[in-house]
């Protein structure tokens, strides 16, 4: 079968590699076997192959955070996922045309679901989701503000939030942007910069905000916490920069902010195996919503991966890259 692999750590389209691997075999008591069908390159799995990620397995090592696929197979005990099923794979190792898990890792999902956007079903709208409800509570009416608002987190954000009842501000570096934000709900939409507070305000008129989520780091996470009200929460979940987040410390100090971080594994392991299920399933459900789709600039074959991990690393790029291991979808 068709795999990507990394033999070192490095530049990725230098390192990654499309080869040729054995297929994983029949399924044992308690497994399943997919077939991928399609995969996002997302900037953790950029990360990861430059060796800057929080893992750093064995070489060789098959990257790759998420997928959606097909079940071809399952082991004895398996009465879920049934072969035939469309489900996600909660685990990593999936830039690869098969794969071989523990049923229990995939989510059955509905057959109708948009097989693109179901690729990128397991770590974007499940991180937006938790950030919303898991951090502070939020009622109806509450502002939340946040950077990076056109990636596929930031869409999401934007989604449920209206959903929710949550009123949202939306920071982008550019003003072509705002069209798609405020189709998808976002209350407000504003440039990025060093007046970003002051813009803020007058956007909301002076409307006390008391969530801020940063995915940018360094000088933009001050400029994001400069929007919150007193006493209000910081949480930094990404760095688009590359930087660790910087504040003033009277931000601390004099204003009462609270920072905090967030990894979806950490938050998705304080719940059961059924809730997770649930809450993909529920997201799953949401994809017949045209609104919720991410956009999707190129798909490129497996045999195409340094190409397309190239692509994925460009700068304003309009929309996410996906591969397909096993031929068009």
């Amino acid at each position: 079968m068709k795999s990507a692999l990394i033999d070192a750590y490095g530049i990725p389209e230098q390192v990654v590699r499309c080869v040729d691997r054995h297929d994983p075999g029949d399924p044992l008591e308690g497994e399943a076997v997919i077939d991928v069908l399609a995969f996002p390159i997302n900037p953790a799995d950029i990360w990861f192959c430059k060796g800057q990620y929080r893992l750093r397995p064995p070489l060789p090592a098959v990257p790759g955070a998420e997928c959606v696929g097909r079940v071809v197979a399952v082991g004895p005990g398996v009465t879920s996922p049934r072969v035939g099923d469309l489900v996600i794979n909660l685990q990593r190792e999936n830039w690869c045309a098969r794969r071989r898990v523990a049923a229990s890792d995939l989510v059955a999902i509905d057959p109708q679901t948009d097989v693109a956007q179901a690729a990128m079903l397991r770590i974007n709208p499940a991180t937006a989701l938790l950030l919303l409800t898991d951090l502070r509570r939020l009622e109806p009416g509450d502002w939340v503000i946040q950077n990076t608002a056109n990636s596929g987190v930031g869409r999401w954000v934007t989604v449920l939030a209206r959903r929710m009842g949550i009123r949202s501000v939306n920071v982008v570096r550019r003003q072509s942007l705002f069209k798609d934000l405020y189709e998808r709900g976002a209350d407000v939409c504003v440039l990025a910069g060093s007046e970003l507070a002051a813009r803020v305000r007058a956007e909301t008129d002076n409307a006390p905000i008391g969530l801020g989520l940063d995915a940018v780091g360094g000088e933009g996470s001050a400029q994001l916490a400069s929007c919150l009200a007193d006493d209000s929460m910081l949480c930094h979940y990404g760095s688009a920069t590359g930087l660790d987040p910087q504040l003033p410390r009277q931000e601390l100090m004099v204003r009462g902010l609270t920072v905090t971080g967030f990894m979806l594994g950490r938050f998705l392991a304080r719940r059961s195996p059924e809730d997770v299920h649930e809450l993909y399933q529920g997201l799953a459900r949401m994809l017949r919503n045209p609104v919720t789709h991410v956009p999707v600039q190129k798909i490129y074959p497996i045999e195409a991966i340094r190409d397309a991990v190239r692509h994925a690393q460009q700068g304003e790029r309009g929309g996410k890259i996906l591969v397909t291991p096993n031929g068009d979808i």
